[in-house]
């Protein structure tokens, strides 16, 4: 199998204003493309929805060398229920800090990282150390499992990830020493990724895509989507193949060939984020029915 390597972790969003202010102005991330789509994409990507929706990566550099965000925003849903499944985003960022204590986002501390919630949830852990400039300031990305030994079978022995550590109540596991690593953490509990679930996506030679599916189908694990091929429009089409963990949490093997032409960073994307927010007239329509946009 050829090289694999990460790409990005996908958060569905309800609020697109705060998010967007959330990423650019406390992250301080940048927007790297935004895309417009009429009708719900036919590999889930923005979860089990058939209407208008946008897809915006945002990180600290491209995909090509940097674990980037894609925040996927459904016109019709106001917000989404938080499960235990995902645990968190590891970065390394004193301007981070800096910039939430500036702006008076909320703070919390564990260990020796500082928290801060996304809208809807979601959590970051934020080292208090200058965020580097060489390399990505994106550590590792974390999720929540049932049966840490299971997971760690899983993910190591069908996907073929490296083990790095492991204790009773953690493993971590990547495919490079250098880049965004994954960290599972055993829960204690069933998982529950009610209806904010994400998905975590990886690229490799599209040539590879049939083996990783044919072989999650001879261990008799789950794959959410066959091998199909995706448009963008104006863009590289792209083929994928979705998987399942024991847990349920999404795993996207794209053909990087392609999607090195995709992933290119759009220097318009910051514009094009602005005024689709702006056009978005969904919560105003809401507004005058005396109702807020509904929860999914």
């Amino acid at each position: 199998m050829g090289t694999i390597r990460p790409l990005h972790f996908v958060f569905k969003v309800g609020d697109r204003a705060r998010t967007a202010h959330f990423y650019r102005d406390i992250l301080g991330m940048k927007v790297l493309r935004h895309e417009e789509f009429k009708e719900g994409c036919k590999a889930a990507c923005n979860g089990p929805f058939d209407g208008q929706w946008s897809k915006t990566m945002v990180g600290y550099g491209p995909e090509d060398d940097h674990f980037v965000v894609e925040l996927t925003y459904n016109y019709g849903i106001g917000s989404y229920k938080l499960g235990n499944d995902f645990a968190g985003f590891y970065m390394k960022s004193r301007e981070v800090i800096e910039r939430a204590k500036e702006n008076d986002w909320p703070l919390s501390m564990e260990d020796s990282y500082c928290i801060l919630e996304a809208p809807g949830g979601y959590k970051f852990f934020v080292m208090d150390e200058l965020q580097p400039t060489d390399h990505d300031p994106v550590l590792k990305v974390a999720l929540n499992v049932s049966n840490l030994p299971k997971s760690v079978k899983y993910w190591a022995g069908l996907l073929g990830m490296t083990v790095y550590s492991k204790t009773d109540a953690t493993a971590e596991l990547g495919y490079s020493e250098s880049k965004c690593r994954l960290l599972l953490r055993a829960a204690g509990q069933t998982i529950d990724r009610a209806t904010a679930f994400g998905r975590v996506a990886f690229s490799c030679p599209a040539a590879d895509l049939p083996a990783i599916e044919s072989s999650a189908a001879a261990a008799g694990h789950t794959i959410l989507t066959p091998l199909v091929s995706l448009d963008t429009p104006g863009k590289a089409t792209v083929s994928v193949v979705i998987l399942a963990d024991p847990d349920g949490h999404e795993i996207c093997f794209v053909g990087d060939e392609a999607f090195s032409e995709l992933s290119k960073v759009d220097p318009k994307a910051g514009r094009l984020l602005s005024e689709a927010i702006f056009a978005d007239k969904s919560a105003n329509w809401y507004a005058k029915k005396g109702k807020q946009k509904p929860t999914a």
